[in-house]
Parts: structure tokens; C-alpha cells; sequence
């Protein structure tokens, strides 16, 4: 009776019922192989999921750019009438720059507190939330010129900031909690497939011929209403995280009837058997907040690994591409007005990876497609090193410009663009899994304004060798990943655990895996006792 009074206070649910006991016995014999292919249940929650969650961040950071000289015309004019003088240059520039970068700092606010409400409110209920922010954030910024209020413009990005780091936490925390493991990747990539769609309807919707002219402006900062608005019609129809509701509320019968709209009611035992083995293992373990990961033995090199890839995906040099872009389609003869337009072309190849990396990801596997990405993108800061440098000599050499940029591009998308927020998922149980999402955000969004920082600085100091620092960087986060992290696909996460044990624990790896392995031992005794 040990192992069975150990189990249930453990899972903190109710004892299993004698028809749940006879659902489970097939899995303890043995099981049919998995589906190939994701329910539609699966693949709408997915998408209403990245409606409001990171197709936000990816909207947000691209609109800001078409109305640039029209917030700097509101910006004099509002000045003027206030004040009645005319803003000063200098004072001019440091507006713009606070609502281009109040963003990153909402976005470092969100991130902060991602993790928490995620636990709080539950996965749906933080995104549900989050989108009372975007909402008052959209009509900050679309009231600040009638107004004549520029602060309220500032506000409204800051709180925006706060929506897309919230975004960008709970998203991927919650897609990878449901998805079944041989699917995970794949469908945990719906993460970048929103976030590379916000940034090209975000291209699309700033054209001049649409919201980007003078008239419309509000119109367009204020638009991030409608995902916002979508999102809370359509999310809560779908259902909770159901590792979230049996491993953290303890609810049981909510987790069986997620579970079955999820996967199906032949498919739904096997992630039960999951869920209850990593419940089980976590033994009654409360979400750790972020600086118990710091001191937790157990999670080092996979703390490590996310900070070094969160790093690494911030520095990998896709901001100098984009800033270099122009300069290039420039030299290749593209007519200045036309810009705007072959650029969508960037969003498109953005768009296009994510989905290639989705389809491929289950298949290929996390290692070689970010191994190969980040060694590709190697190659491609190397030629454009050269091009750059040459790019008077020969005809030619803009062409090849051109072409290294959407190469890189291309690699970046399929690599670190798409399997980072995956791996952060695939790398932590669920107790620390929420406090490692805080982490990364933490990180990223710190990665994100530094570079913003600097990088005018690093480009007008080495102009176009600042690509040598960024493909050394490629090439070292590279050989990190190749030398430290396991391949996840189709692992549970507790498989993946159990591989970083030698790298944590050392010579004290064989204890903590007899341990697991007798724990493990004690949940297979009582579910055959169950049955």
C-alpha cells in the first residue's frame, strides 16, 4: 500500500477510479505506436494560442518602423503648440529613441512577470489576461494624436512591451506542456511561425498604401487591439495546460477531460501515463521561483544552455543583416521607393523557415537543425565579410550580397530562430519549467536592448567586418550545443532530465539515477496495482 498512498498524496489528485484503472492498464502492458499526425483540436489551440501570444511581439517591433517621420513630425508639432517654440534636434531624437526602446523595457517588465501569472492564473488565464494590456495599450496609442499627448504614446508601447514579454514566456510554456512528445517539436514552433507572421503582416499592414501613411498612423499602433481582441473570443474554447492541471491544481478530472479533447479518446491514456510519471518524480515539488534555479544542482547546465542559446540568438548578427539590408538592395540597383517592398521579401523567407522548420523538426531532430543553422550562418557572415568589402570592384558583388542576406536569413529561421523557445521547453520539468521561461525572457530582452545599444557603435567602428564578431559568435555557440546538449525528439522530459545527470551531478550521476530509476519503479507497482 506504500507506493500507492505515496502516488496519489504526491499528484495531490483524488484516488484514480476503477474505470480510470482499466483505462490505464493498456499502457502498463503495452501500447499502440502514436499518431503521426496533430488533432485539428491540437493545431486551432495553436493558433489561438499565437494570435495573442508572440504574432504581438512580432507586430509590435515592425509596425513602430514605417511611421517613423510622421511621429517625428506629431512629436515637433506637439511640441510647438505646447510650448510655443520648436523642439530641439537633439531632444527630438531622444523621444524617438524612448518610444522605440520603452518597448524593450515592458518587454524585460513582462518576461519578469510571465512566469508568475502563468502559475497563477494558469497558462490560458495569463494569456486571457495579458490581453486586457494590449487592448489598453492600443488605445493609449491611438488617442496620443488627437490628444496631442505624446506621453500617452509612450505609455502605450511600454504596456505593448509588457503584453509581448508576457507573450513570449507563457506561449511556448503552454504548447509545450500539451503537446504530445513525438509532436512536440512541430508544434511548439507555432511560436516562431506567429512571431515571423507578426513581423511580415506588420510589413504588409505599414505600407504606405495602407496604414503607413500620415493619415493613419494612430490607426496602425493602435491595430494590436485586433489580435487581442481575437485571441479572447476564440482561447476559451480550448482547454488548460493539462500537466498545469494535474501536476499544479491537482484536478484530476479537468486534466482527463483536457487530455481527451486534446488528443482524442484512444490517444489520451498514453500522455495520462506522462503526466503521472513526471508527477510522481517531481514528488509533491512546488514551482520554484527563478533563483532557486541558480542554486539548484539539478538544472545547472540546462540553466546554462538557455542562457548561452538565448544569448547567442540575440548576438548571432540578424540585427546587422537587417540593418545592412537597405545598404545592399541599394548597391544591387533597387530603386529607394521600391525598398519597402523587396524587404516584405525578408518577411516572406522569415515566414517560409519557420514553417519548413516546423515540418522538419520532429523528423530531423533540435541538434542538427540549430547545429547547422548557426554553422551556416557562419558561412554566410564569411562571404558577406568579403562581398561587403569588395562590393566596388565588381558588378557582381551586390548581387551576392543580396543573395548572403536572405541566406542568412534562411539559416537563421531554421536554426536558432526556430528551435530556441523549443529546447527551453524540452529542457526543464514542470516545476522549474515557468521560472526558466523568466529567465530566458530576462536574458533576451537584456541581449535585445543591449545590442540595440551598442550595435550602432560596433557597425560605425568596424563597418562591414562587424560580421567577424558575429560569425565567431555563430561558430562558438555552435560548438557549445554540439558538445553539451542531447538530441530531445521524442524524449519525455524526464528522459531529457535523466541526460543532463552526468553533466550536473558527475560522479554522483549513478546515485541520482538509481533514485529515479527506483522512484519510477514505484509508480510502474501501483499502477499495476491500480489495474
Amino acid at each position: 500500500m506504500a507506493p500507492r498512498h505515496t502516488f496519489i498524496k504526491f499528484c495531490k489528485g483524488n484516488l484514480i477510479r476503477p474505470m480510470l484503472r482499466m483505462e490505464h492498464q493498456p499502457l502498463v502492458r503495452g501500447s499502440s505506436s502514436p499518431c503521426k499526425l496533430p488533432s485539428w483540436t491540437l493545431l486551432l489551440t495553436v493558433c489561438a494560442i499565437g494570435i495573442g501570444g508572440t504574432f504581438q511581439y512580432g507586430y509590435n517591433v515592425s509596425i513602430i518602423n514605417a511611421p517613423t517621420q510622421h511621429i517625428h513630425k506629431f512629436l515637433n508639432e506637439t511640441w510647438s503648440s505646447r510650448y510655443q517654440k520648436e523642439l530641439n534636434p537633439d531632444l527630438l531624437t531622444f523621444l524617438w529613441s524612448v518610444i522605440a526602446s520603452i518597448f524593450s523595457l515592458g518587454g524585460l517588465c513582462g518576461a519578469l512577470i510571465g512566469g508568475s501569472m502563468a502559475i497563477r492564473l494558469g497558462r490560458k488565464g495569463a494569456l486571457l489576461m495579458n490581453n486586457l494590456i494590449a487592448i489598453l495599450a492600443s488605445i493609449l496609442m491611438g488617442i496620443s494624436f488627437p490628444t496631442g499627448l505624446f506621453e500617452l504614446l509612450i505609455a502605450g508601447r511600454f504596456l505593448i512591451g509588457i503584453n509581448s514579454g508576457v507573450g513570449l514566456c507563457v506561449q511556448p510554456l503552454y504548447i509545450g506542456e500539451f503537446a504530445p512528445k513525438h509532436l512536440r517539436g512541430g508544434l511548439a514552433m507555432g511560436t516562431s511561425i506567429f512571431l515571423t507572421g507578426g513581423i511580415l503582416t506588420g510589413q504588409i499592414i505599414g505600407l504606405r498604401e495602407l496604414l503607413g501613411g500620415e493619415k493613419h498612423w494612430p490607426l496602425l499602433l493602435s491595430s494590436s487591439c485586433i489580435p487581442a481582441l481575437a485571441q479572447l473570443l476564440f482561447l476559451p474554447w480550448f482547454p488548460e495546460s493539462p500537466r498545469y492541471l494535474l501536476i499544479d491544481r491537482g484536478d484530476e478530472l479537468s486534466c482527463l477531460k483536457a487530455l481527451k479533447r486534446f488528443h482524442g479518446s484512444s490517444e489520451y491514456r498514453r500522455e495520462m501515463e506522462d503526466i503521472q510519471r513526471e508527477c510522481f518524480a517531481l514528488d509533491g515539488e512546488k514551482p520554484k521561483k527563478p533563483w532557486q534555479l541558480f542554486t539548484d544542482r539539478g538544472v545547472r547546465w540546462q540553466l546554462i544552455t538557455v542562457i548561452v542559446m538565448t544569448i547567442g540568438q540575440q548576438l548571432s548578427g540578424i540585427n546587422a543583416i537587417y540593418f545592412y539590408a537597405i545598404y545592399v538592395f541599394e548597391q544591387a540597383g533597387i530603386l529607394a521607393e521600391k525598398i519597402p517592398y523587396v524587404t516584405l521579401g525578408t518577411g516572406v523567407c522569415e515566414c517560409l523557415t519557420a514553417l519548413s522548420c516546423g515540418l522538419l523538426i520532429d523528423y530531423v531532430g533540435r541538434r542538427c537543425l540549430i547545429i547547422g543553422g548557426y554553422l551556416l550562418m557562419t558561412l554566410w557572415c564569411t562571404v558577406l565579410t568579403f562581398s561587403l568589402t569588395y562590393q566596388e570592384l565588381y558588378s557582381w558583388m551586390p548581387y551576392l550580397s543580396m543573395a548572403c542576406v536572405f541566406a542568412f536569413i534562411l539559416s537563421f529561421g531554421l536554426g536558432p530562430g526556430g528551435i530556441t523557445n523549443t529546447l527551453t521547453a524540452e529542457l526543464f520539468v514542470q516545476s522549474s519549467r515557468p521560472a526558466a521561461y523568466m529567465i530566458a525572457g530576462t536574458v533576451s530582452w537584456i541581449s535585445f536592448f543591449t545590442v540595440g545599444m551598442l550595435f550602432p557603435f560596433i557597425v560605425n567602428g568596424l563597418k562591414q567586418y562587424c560580421f567577424v564578431v558575429f560569425l565567431l559568435e555563430c561558430f562558438f555557440v555552435a560548438a557549445f550545443i554540439f558538445l553539451i546538449i542531447p538530441e530531445t525528439k521524442n524524449k519525455s522530459f524526464l528522459e531529457i532530465k535523466k541526460e543532463f545527470h552526468k553533466l550536473n551531478f558527475g560522479r554522483n550521476a549513478r546515485k541520482k539515477e538509481t533514485e529515479l530509476y527506483e522512484r519510477r519503479q514505484l509508480q510502474d507497482e501501483f499502477l499495476k496495482n491500480s489495474a
